[in-house]
């Protein structure tokens, strides 16, 4: 993956937890990850599977106008 698309994905997870309250740990348990890897996803070490990506994306859907927003500047393709 690309810097600036791995740039992106970290911004959208840190974006997406803080919109939603939750910690990195929270977040984790949302979408069935370890506290590490989403730890590890905003650090930019690792990046999440599509398996974890879809759950995002359907988490972003599920949010009304704030997660629309989210999802045209990180999903375009998704509309």
């Amino acid at each position: 993956m690309p810097v600036t698309k791995r740039l992106e994905i970290l911004d959208l997870i840190r974006e997406l937890r803080q919109q939603l309250n939750l910690s990195q740990k929270q977040f984790a348990a949302k979408i069935g990850v370890s506290f590490k890897t989403v730890n590890r996803w905003e650090n930019g070490h690792t990046e999440p599977s599509s398996i974890a990506l879809k759950l995002i994306e359907e988490m972003l859907r599920k949010m009304g106008e704030p997660g629309k927003r989210l999802l045209n500047q990180y999903f375009p393709e998704a509309d």
